[in-house]
């Protein structure tokens, strides 16, 4: 089963329904549901998710939609070594050299799923967008 590490604008196309963008994150969850891949993503793309989705979306509904989320994507926390790594990363966005790093430590990690590929271009894992990781997990 192929592994795959979502980044935060894959969660934020998802939940709120950004088109023509939320269609391959509806796919790529269906997958996940279907056990035909296993999703991964960091604590802070959570945490994140809830903070620039909160001004459009009720808290309650919000808070429901992430919780019933975890039954479908594993969460990799950040925790201090996460940050400490980052912060000494070469990469120039800390908050996706944090991505990277959670990434890095799941085990025979297939891909990294995300719109904004020119930022993970150091990436020693292969990077996908969206519509590409669509057609490769057919």
């Amino acid at each position: 089963m192929k592994k795959i590490f979502v980044d935060t604008n894959i969660l934020v196309d998802l939940i709120a329904d950004r088109r023509p963008f939320s269609k391959f994150a509806i796919e790529i969850f269906s997958k996940a549901e279907n056990k035909k891949i296993k999703l991964f993503t960091s604590s802070h793309s959570i945490a994140t998710t809830h903070y620039l989705l909160k001004k459009y979306v009720a808290e309650k509904e919000l808070r429901d939609i992430l919780y019933n989320l975890l039954e479908f994507v594993n969460v990799i926390p950040v925790d201090s070594d996460t940050i400490k790594k980052g912060l000494k990363s070469k990469h120039k966005d800390f908050e996706d050299a944090i991505q990277m790093i959670c990434a890095y430590s799941i085990e025979k990690i297939d891909c990294i799923v995300t719109r904004n590929i020119k930022d993970f271009r150091d990436s020693e894992i292969l990077v996908l967008p969206p519509d590409e990781l669509v057609k490769k997990i057919q």
